[in-house]
């Protein structure tokens, strides 16, 4: 899965998730990711979390 990093999600409460910068983010610093987190981050199918 790729997503732009200036996606940007809105929640049913009209509230905005900047999704991609929290996925560049999450990508750049998954070294200090807990193995919990990578485990659901790559269930939802993001290849470098696995």
């Amino acid at each position: 899965m790729t997503v732009p990093r200036a996606h940007v999600e809105r929640l049913e409460d009209g509230t905005d998730v900047k999704l991609g910068v929290f996925l560049s983010n999450s990508k750049t610093r998954r070294v200090k990711l807990i193995t919990d987190k990578l485990a659901v981050l790559a269930a939802l199918g993001l290849e470098w979390a696995a």
